[in-house]
């Protein structure tokens, strides 16, 4: 029994050291980027100013629909090359909130539509198809409701496109509320690692980068050549994505433009997002994985595709590690023959080096005390870490769903129109309360992890006592979260 525990635990290590060891690989292309000028927007080949179409899709957004509509309607573009789309799936007070400001928008000589259909089939995915039926755009441009684009955006993105082979311009998010709470804090932390380091690297690298699902835009003629949005997936923006680069389009990232947008501030809101994104990739890498084999693409762009795809997986990994890790105390103290392997727990020590080294460098500021920045960064940074562990089990349910292939609804982030702590949003309609089986679990969870606190002063074996301090702070604090901050 000793051995077999030894063994899962050392191939989860071994995971995560390659995992990390793709990270730091993404630290290096990001570095190589930033060292080099910044390049320009390729030159027209026409005079011709291309008919963007902006889709906005929208579920039950009665909180944020307004904001975002007044906030496009500011886009600079020449008006007789631009359309608004508001694809409106609400089946609430949505709906008239919408087709008032609509209205008023009309007044103001904005070509904007207000899109309906008869059912929700195909989620976000079928609404963006519907759409495209009727959109005039040679571009789309998309827009989540929780997005406030700057006025500015389609002026320095659409120039990209002057490159015929240009199928995406992606832009980075920014967080409107980025401290509002702890939680907001903690999810800037991580997305701005995503659309600094991974996103610039993979795109500097050459290798395949994903739409993330709003804040871009798209060729029209890339998507219908790709085959149109699917919904086959809980991430149509990644399955779309790979499917237009392996039909050969060239994807460009703009790290130096930034889309603000509005942060999950409810645990249960977040829960939704995260639960939609892991369990996506996980079937999208299940989509992927043999035409990735089969294609004829360079191989280290397959195996940096094949680790992208993978990225959720490191939830399940995790988990496994954290269980593993109370019982693995008393394998040591009680099977001395193994102590040997032990040695290879020192995995964990340089994974955690490499993700330092990868955070911070999407943290650092030009210009700013190093010393200070580094010491609130190594607070963050754990503090971060911890909350990931916090949420493995969540998503380790969701990526095994993905994994086994078992369908579920699209289920949308509810959004509540908050910038600082003195706006109130506990009283939300889409809120919700309810405690699961996931949340009780993560409350027992916080408790074996205190146990093996306990085992490790019980045993004189404090070796991996900041790991479980570490995970019993993460599970305790999502459990908080899910049962106590929303009400």
């Amino acid at each position: 029994m000793g051995i077999a525990i030894m063994i899962l635990y050392g191939s989860a290590l071994l995971f995560i050291f390659l995992y990390s060891l793709m990270q730091i690989t993404l630290v290096s292309e990001y570095l190589s980027f930033h060292r080099q000028e910044e390049p320009s927007p390729p030159a027209p080949d026409s005079g011709e100013i291309p008919f963007v179409t902006v889709q906005l899709p929208v579920y039950n957004e009665l909180y944020v629909v307004e904001r975002l509509l007044d906030a496009v309607a500011e886009l600079k573009y020449p008006q007789d090359k631009l359309e608004i789309q508001l694809l409106d799936d609400s089946d609430d007070e949505t709906t008239a909130a919408a087709e008032k400001k609509v209205a008023e928008l009309r007044k103001r000589g904005i070509d904007i539509s207000h899109i309906r259909r008869e059912d929700r089939s195909g989620f976000k995915a079928g609404a963006l198809n519907y759409g495209l039926k009727t959109a005039k755009g040679e571009l789309i441009a998309i827009f989540d409701a929780d997005f406030v684009p700057e006025p500015d955006f389609l002026i320095r993105t659409v120039p990209w496109f002057n490159d015929g082979k240009t199928g995406v311009v992606q832009t980075k998010w920014g967080h409107i509320n980025k401290d509002f709470s702890l939680l907001t804090k903690l999810q800037a932390f991580g997305l701005n690692a995503h659309f600094t380091i991974e996103q610039t690297g993979r795109s500097h690298g050459g290798h395949f980068i994903n739409f993330n699902g709003t804040a871009g835009i798209w060729r029209k003629i890339c998507i219908l050549n790709a085959g149109g949005w699917e919904h086959d997936t809980l991430t149509e923006d990644l399955d779309l994505s790979y499917r237009a680069q392996l039909k050969g389009w060239k994807f460009k990232y703009l790290e130096s433009v930034e889309s603000p947008a509005e942060l999950p501030v409810a645990m249960s809101a977040l829960k939704n997002q995260q639960f939609r994104w892991n369990k996506g990739a996980a079937e999208n890498f299940v989509k992927f994985r043999k035409i990735l084999l089969r294609t004829k693409i360079p191989f280290k762009t397959r195996l940096y595709s094949f680790f992208h795809l993978l990225n959720s997986s490191i939830f399940p990994i995790v988990l496994l590690i954290s269980v593993l890790s109370v019982p693995l105390l008393f394998v040591k103290h009680y099977h001395k023959e193994y102590s040997a392997l032990f040695t290879i727990s020192s995995l964990f020590l340089v994974c955690t080096l490499f993700l330092m080294v990868f955070y911070w460098v999407s943290y650092r500021k030009k210009g700013k005390n190093g010393l200070i920045s580094f010491v609130r960064f190594t607070g963050d940074f754990f503090m971060f870490l911890s909350f990931s562990m916090g949420l493995s089990f969540h998503n380790t349910i969701a990526v095994v769903e993905g994994y086994m292939g078992k369908k579920s609804s699209f289920i949308r982030t509810p959004k509540f129109n908050v910038f600082t702590s003195k706006d109130k949003w506990k009283d939300n309609k889409y809120l919700s309360k309810n405690i699961n089986m996931i949340t009780i679990a993560e409350g027992l969870l916080t408790l074996y992890f205190l146990g093996g606190i306990v085992s490790a002063y019980m045993l004189h074996d404090t070796g991996l006592l900041p790991f479980h301090i570490m995970l019993t702070l993460g599970f305790g604090a999502v459990f908080y979260y899910s049962v106590f901050a929303e009400r």
